[in-house]
């Protein structure tokens, strides 16, 4: 399983990107790095949601009721969330068979060439119109649902479970690294 393909069903929201990474040169993606692209992909994975699923989601649902503020903290943590959301999206395109491409852009070479604060935007672009292509109207009343059973935890915690979720999934490409084991300290 990929991790682009994984995100999307954890996310419940959508993959962060579907570009066919093949094996990546990163050994693997730390847990924190990991973390901190599900804390910054989840305001961009939203905003997707609410334009693909407009029709779909339900005038009193959650995303009515409670969708903005959910999202407001993650959305507060998206700056500091960046580096380690570049790592991830560097080691995904770095393994990319035929040097990164998709289509005629060049992702590896953009995100080498480019500082980070030009490539940002890019990466925020392209990943709302990939998430947002692949959002079912089938499955927007699942990602409501998903959504509001993850609100009541907080941002460290919605990352972190869904980490775990990619890490326990098994994901080849590029692989996760094994999280610390916390040791009880009583």
């Amino acid at each position: 399983m990929k991790l682009t393909q994984a995100l999307a069903p954890a996310l419940a929201l959508a993959a962060l990107a579907q570009a066919q990474a093949a094996q990546a040169q990163q050994a693997c993606v730390p847990p924190a790095d990991l973390g901190d692209t599900i804390i910054y992909a989840l305001p961009i994975a939203y905003d997707a949601a609410r334009t693909s699923c407009a029709r779909q989601f339900a005038k009193d649902g959650f995303i009515a009721r409670g969708g903005d503020k959910f999202i407001a903290g993650f959305r507060a943590r998206q700056n500091a969330a960046w580096p380690g959301a570049m790592r991830t999206m560097q080691a995904l395109v770095a393994g990319q068979q035929g040097a990164g491409k998709t289509g005629d852009l060049d992702l590896a070479g953009l995100a080498k060439s480019l500082p980070p604060e030009t490539l940002r935007p890019l990466v925020d672009g392209l990943m709302g119109q990939m998430i947002a292509g692949e959002i079912k109207p089938a499955n927007c009343g699942k990602i409501e649902r998903a959504m509001e059973l993850l609100s009541p935890l907080p941002v460290d915690n919605v990352a972190g479970l869904m980490g775990f979720m990619l890490e326990i999934a098994d994901i080849k490409e590029p692989s996760i690294c094994p999280a610390q084991i916390l040791k009880n300290t009583r």
